[in-house]
C-alpha cells in the first residue's frame, strides 16, 4: 500500500482495464518494461516535489508547470508527452463548488503523472473503474477518462445553478421577497466564477483534440472532441444562466421600483388632500381676535363638516381627472 509522504496513490496498469496499486518503493524502481504506470501526487508535499524534480526524469519546464501555484486550464505538447491542466468543481464537504480544483497531468505513452492539492471525485472515479476492471487500457484512455469524469462531475453543479435561477424567476413573479436580490447576485457570481475556469478548459480540450502523439489515436481524438463539445455546452449554459439572472434581477428591480412609486403616489395624494385642510385649520388656529365663530358654540362642528365636505369635493375632482 502507498504511504502518505506525498503519494496519494500509484498503479501499474495491465492494459486490460485493471491494475495493481503500488507504493513509493515500486514507483522509484519502475522501468518502462513493467508497463503503464500512473502516479498521483499531492503537489504541496515536499517529498513529492523533490521526487518529481530530481528523480522522475521530467524536464524542468514541465516540473515547474506541474508545481505552479496558480494555473489556468491549458494543454501543451512537449517532446513525447502532453502537459494538460484541467479544473473540476470542488465537491468536498463544506466547500463551495465554484472554488474549482486544479488537476495537472503529464501523459506519456508508458507513464502518467497527476498532481492535485484538494481531493477530486473524478480521480476517485478512475480508481473505482480500475478496481472494477473497466479502467483505462492505455495512456490515451486515461487522459480521456479523467477529462470525461471531470465533466460528468461538473454537470450537476451547472444544472443546479439553472434550476435555482428557474425557481427565483418564479419567486420574482409570484412573491415579494426581500432577499431575492442577494440570492440573484450570488448566482451571478457563481456563474461568473465557474465560467472563468470552464471557458479556458474549452480551449484546452479543443487544442488537445488536435494534438498528434504516439499514444493518442483516432478513437481518443473522437472521445476528446465529445468532451470538448460537452464543455462548450456547459459554457453556453453558464452564459445563459448569467444572462437570465441579470434579466431576473432587472425584473425584480423594476417591480421594487413600481412598488415604491405606488407607495409614493398614495402618500402624495394623501398630502394633496390634507394640504388645504391644514391651511384652513392653521388659519383658524391663529390666536387673535376676530376669528369667525369665536363665540358660536356650534362653530367647531360647522368647521368639521366643512372640512369633510372639502375632502369629498377633492376626492370627486381627483377621480374625475383620474388621479385616483
Amino acid at each position: 500500500m502507498p504511504d502518505s509522504n506525498g503519494l496519494i496513490c500509484a498503479y501499474l496498469l495491465d492494459g486490460a482495464g485493471s491494475g495493481r496499486e503500488i507504493g513509493w518503493e515500486e514507483v522509484r524502481g519502475w522501468n518502462s518494461g513493467q508497463g503503464l504506470i500512473w502516479v498521483h501526487l499531492d503537489r504541496t508535499s515536499d517529498v513529492a516535489q523533490d521526487w518529481l524534480t530530481s528523480a522522475s526524469g521530467l524536464d524542468s519546464l514541465i516540473c515547474e508547470a506541474l508545481l505552479e501555484e496558480e494555473t489556468r486550464p491549458r494543454s501543451l505538447a512537449f517532446s513525447d508527452g502532453l502537459l494538460v491542466i484541467l479544473r473540476g468543481v470542488n465537491l468536498n464537504p463544506g466547500a463551495d463548488p465554484k472554488d474549482m480544483v486544479s488537476l495537472r497531468l503529464w501523459v506519456e505513452a508508458n507513464r502518467v503523472f497527476t498532481l492535485r492539492h484538494h481531493h477530486l471525485m473524478a480521480i476517485q472515479d478512475v480508481r473505482d473503474s480500475i478496481a472494477a476492471r473497466t479502467g483505462p487500457q492505455d495512456a490515451g484512455d486515461f487522459l480521456v477518462a479523467v477529462a470525461d469524469h471531470l465533466m460528468e462531475r461538473m454537470a450537476p453543479t451547472i444544472d443546479g445553478l439553472n434550476e435555482e435561477i428557474d425557481g427565483l424567476e418564479v419567486e420574482v413573479m409570484d412573491a415579494e421577497n426581500q432577499d431575492l436580490r442577494t440570492r440573484l447576485a450570488d448566482l451571478r457570481r457563481s456563474a461568473i466564477a465557474l465560467r472563468r475556469y470552464i471557458a479556458p478548459q474549452r480551449e484546452a480540450m479543443a487544442r488537445l483534440s488536435g494534438e498528434r502523439t504516439t499514444f493518442l489515436g483516432d478513437r481518443h481524438h473522437a472521445r476528446i472532441r465529445e468532451v470538448a463539445d460537452r464543455v462548450t455546452r456547459y459554457v453556453e449554459d453558464l452564459d445563459a444562466a448569467r444572462e437570465r439572472a441579470a434579466v431576473t434581477q432587472e425584473e425584480l428591480a423594476s417591480r421594487v421600483a413600481a412598488q415604491m412609486n405606488r407607495i409614493m403616489y398614495v402618500l402624495s395624494m394623501v398630502a394633496v388632500i390634507f394640504l388645504p385642510l391644514g391651511l384652513l385649520t392653521g388659519l383658524l388656529g391663529i390666536n387673535v381676535p376676530g376669528i369667525p365663530g369665536e363665540k358660536n358654540q356650534w362653530a367647531f362642528l360647522i368647521v368639521c363638516l366643512l372640512l369633510i365636505a372639502l375632502v369629498i369635493v377633492e376626492v370627486f375632482l381627483f377621480r374625475r381627472k383620474r388621479w385616483l
